[in-house]
């Protein structure tokens, strides 16, 4: 780092203002201690509310001790990129049409992972040029990092009842990224929580995830069953999915600071495939080699076909009992995967026709 670099609050500045001029809509320093969050963290993890995502225990304190997982750092830049498109299907239209598929709404443009990395990756560039070379490490939802914890200190919102991050000026429709820096930044004031006596995050989840005010149990969350869960969804669970086969906004779409929610500008996250609100039946019928080349560069890419099958199945049986859906499911009654095969026959039996 070049010794001559000794204002670092007019560096912080700088950082932001470039940050904005990269695409992120709004920019936080904060230091590395999550004291508080940390023991969140562990009584979450004790309760087994992760479930089956048994990464998040074998990453021990790395994830909420940010100089373990990037020894010398001493700042975190924390980044906020708005993803709400401006050319989507309204949300509410989508789930009240027992034909359509609801997909998250941050999955239908390009994966985020490689938005995001990529223009953090242009700040660090942008912050070299002028201190020399500095020690850092940049991540969006891509190891083990509390990123709305940062977020928080950093100022950028305010972790809701929903374990969500919510800003006043944004919403929560919205990414996250973070630099892991050596340099001694100074720090911005964390934000204050402002959910007050508001439970409508609690009221309308389907499956009743949030079991209390910032505890969300994610073994009843239907984000959790379509995306992370790679065995069969729990029968309890698989009317409440409705037509949700990619994740679930509810928490977010019926927040009210999500009136004051910004679309976003950027063409990386403009709706493709035409996914915000297609057919179920159609999406059933895609073939493997259709489902990857329809998901290429996409966060849906993911959950992986099987899966993809078995949450289309589970919709289907929520679905209107039309001619075309039955024989679309009794098409894969007979299909390679028993995941799929089980689920299919769930969703028959809700239509009578098995």
């Amino acid at each position: 780092m070049n010794a001559s670099i000794t204002d670092f609050s007019s560096l912080a500045r700088e950082i932001k203002t470039w940050g904005i001029e990269l695409g992120f809509d709004a920019l936080g320093i904060t230091d590395t201690r999550l004291d508080r969050h940390e023991i969140h963290l562990m009584n979450w993890l004790a309760a087994g509310y992760h479930g089956e995502m048994h990464y998040m225990s074998r990453h021990g304190s790395r994830r909420s001790r940010p100089e373990e997982l990037a020894p010398g750092t001493v700042r975190i830049i924390s980044a906020r990129m708005n993803y709400r498109a401006p050319d989507t299907t309204d949300e509410r239209e989508v789930l009240g049409n027992r034909n359509l598929a609801y997909i998250s709404r941050y999955a239908l443009g390009r994966d985020y992972h490689r938005v995001v990395r990529r223009r953090l990756q242009k700040l660090a560039d942008r912050i070299a040029e002028k201190t020399g070379p500095f020690g850092y490490r940049a991540f969006t939802d891509s190891a083990p990092v509390l990123e709305k914890a940062l977020a928080e200190k950093a100022g950028l919102g305010w972790i809701g009842k929903h374990t969500n991050l919510i800003s006043r000026e944004s919403g929560s429709w919205f990414f996250l990224g973070e630099l892991y820096t050596n340099l001694p930044l100074p720090v911005d004031p964390p934000a204050e929580n402002h959910c007050g006596i508001c439970r409508t995050c609690m009221d309308v989840c389907p499956t009743q995830a949030i079991i209390a005010p910032y505890q969300l149990d994610a073994r009843r969350c239907i984000s959790y069953h379509t995306i992370e869960l790679k065995t069969s969804i729990p029968v309890k669970f698989r009317k409440a999915m409705g037509n949700r086969i990619f994740g679930c906004d509810d928490c977010q779409l019926y927040c009210p600071w999500n009136r004051f929610g910004e679309k976003s500008p950027l063409a990386d996250f403009a709706v493709r495939h035409q996914l915000d609100a297609p057919q179920l039946v159609e999406l059933f019928s895609w073939t493997r080699s259709e489902f990857r080349a329809r998901t290429e560069g996409s966060a849906i890419r993911r959950v992986g076909y099987t899966c993809w099958l078995r949450n289309l199945a589970v919709a289907l049986g929520n679905s209107a009992p039309t001619a075309e859906v039955i024989q679309a499911l009794k098409d894969r009654q007979h299909h390679p995967s028993e995941l799929v095969r089980e689920h299919v026959a769930w969703a028959l039996d809700q239509h009578g026709a098995r």
